[in-house]
Order: C-alpha cells, then sequence, then structure tokens
C-alpha cells in the first residue's frame, strides 16, 4: 500500500517516508539530492525536528518547489514546549524550511513544561494555519492517556516512536492503544541504527531469503514487515539517493502471512519493558 489515513487528519500519507536524523553529516548536496530522490520515488512524508543541526534547512532546499507533493513534520524540543514557546520554535522551523506552514508538528518527547501549555501552543498554531495537525513523540501509554485526556479525542494525530525488527516492544500497548483512538504510529529509525542484522548472520539469512523470493533488499523487507499494521507508518533516513529508491521499493512489497510468522519467531518482541525505549 502506497499511502494509508494518517491517524485523525483525513490526510492520505505515504507508508514509508524519510527520517532526517544525522542527515546533516552527509556532504550537504548528496543529502539534498536523497531527499529529492525519496519524494520523486513516492516517499513524501519527511520528518525532522528543530534539534537536527541543518537538517531542517536540508529539508527546505530539497522541497523547494515540491512543497504540495509533501506531508511535512518537524518536531519541538520540551525545553522550548511553553505555549508561547512551542509558537516561537514552530515560526523558526517554517524560516529555516522556507515554508508557511508544516501538517504536523510533534512534542519531540514528554518534558517538564506542562502539558495543557504544549497543546494549547499546538492548537494556536494550528487555528493560524502555520500547522495542520500535532503530535507527539516517544510517549508511552501513561503519557498518551494525559495528551488525551487534555485534548479530547481526534486530536493526537500521531505517536512517533523507536521502532525496527530487533525492538518491537511497542507492539504490546503503544500500537494498540494508537489504533483504538484514531492515532498514527511512527516508527523512526526502522534499520535499528546501525545495528541491522548481518548478511551472513542467521537474522540475516532469515531476512536474505525473503528478500531474495520477491527479488527486493532486506531492508524493503524490513520496512514491509514495520510497516503491515494498518496505523502503522515508517521513516528511513539515508543520505544516498539510490538507498532512497530501495527503500521506496517497500511500497509495494506484500509478505505472505507465513513470511511474517517467520519474521515474528525470528525476530520476537520479547517481554514488555518497564519504560518506552527511545533514541
Amino acid at each position: 500500500m502506497d499511502t494509508r489515513g494518517f491517524g485523525s487528519t483525513g490526510r492520505q500519507v505515504s507508508v514509508i517516508g524519510q527520517g532526517t536524523w544525522r542527515i546533516d553529516g552527509t556532504a550537504w548536496s548528496e543529502a539534498v539530492a536523497a531527499l529529492r530522490a525519496g519524494v520523486d520515488a513516492g516517499l513524501t512524508h519527511i520528518d525532522t525536528a528543530e534539534m537536527y543541526g541543518d537538517g531542517e534547512a536540508i529539508v527546505g532546499e530539497a522541497i523547494d518547489g515540491l512543497r504540495e507533493e509533501v506531508f511535512l513534520v518537524s518536531k519541538v524540543v520540551p525545553g522550548n514546549a511553553t505555549r508561547r514557546g512551542v509558537v516561537r520554535a514552530c515560526e523558526q522551523s517554517l524560516r529555516r524550511m522556507r515554508t508557511d506552514r508544516l501538517d504536523c508538528y510533534l512534542l519531540h518527547w514528554p518534558g517538564s513544561h506542562p502539558l495543557e501549555e504544549t497543546i494549547a501552543g499546538f492548537e494556536d498554531l494550528r487555528r493560524d494555519g502555520k500547522i495542520l495537525a500535532w503530535g507527539v513523540s516517544n510517549f508511552d501509554v501513561d503519557d498518551l492517556d494525559e495528551a488525551l485526556r487534555i485534548a479530547g479525542p481526534y486530536r493526537i494525530a500521531c505517536n512517533q516512536v523507536l521502532y525496527h525488527l530487533r525492538e518491537r516492544s511497542i507492539e504490546h500497548a503503544v500500537i494498540p492503544w494508537c489504533a483504538a483512538n484514531g492515532v498514527a504510529m511512527v516508527g523512526y529509525s526502522p534499520f535499528g541504527s546501525g545495528d541491522f542484522p548481518d548478511p551472513a548472520s542467521t537474522d540475516g539469512r532469515v531476512l536474505g531469503g525473503i528478500a531474495q523470493a520477491h527479488e527486493t533488499t532486506p531492508h524493503a523487507v524490513a520496512l514491509a514487515f514495520l510497516t503491515r499494521l494498518d496505523n502503522t507508518f515508517s521513516i528511513p533516513k539515508t543520505g544516498r539517493a539510490e538507498r532512497a529508491v530501495e527503500n521506496a521499493a517497500a511500497r509495494d512489497l506484500k509478505l505472505t502471512e507465513a513470511e511474517i510468522a517467520t519474521l515474528e519467531a525470528q525476530f520476537p518482541r520479547g517481554r514488555r519493558p518497564r519504560t518506552l525505549p527511545m533514541l
């Protein structure tokens, strides 16, 4: 499936998108080219954040002339998440990306400022047309319950959390909570931040066998598995145009029930942790 409904926004959004954490470690021109190649291949959901160094500026250059094609997301750090601080931070992000609006704006992780203030700031921005929707990131079920209590139903567009083959703990409670409350679940770092299975390992051979059967890559298989549930999205990051195109292959990849069962057994979700894993 190329796109699916993004929570309560009413928008159809590409299931596989593009993350930008640490993309400023890639040569600027290569990073821009990778993002543009991804958009051309259908990866039109682009995620960034104010704390990503030059990430927002790189995104701004990459989407120049393509803004109407892109579902653009950024995030505010908790230290700026007072009611007025949220507005100031968003306006700065808009300037860095040379756009007049964000499609979704997230609180990067729970912080010390009252969540009521943060949500009020989000609603101010939404009223003024500077954001079209808002959501959260790195929120566990207790945090989500609090946000729902404050905002009411169908206000939280998404929850962005760590999710890869070797870190599936959000399947215990976070994904079911999001599904039950009309919230999109966006998985970041789907390749494990440098911990993707080596092709020579048992894990790698399992992935490779499934990839070979579909004439695709192990990375595409991982992405297809991580977006197999109806409310899930994934935002892999790459600074290489050819890898962005390879990631896009996952959009059309349909794993069989047997292949999903194999991957679930090979990469077990384990027990529910006491605290939500995050990077």
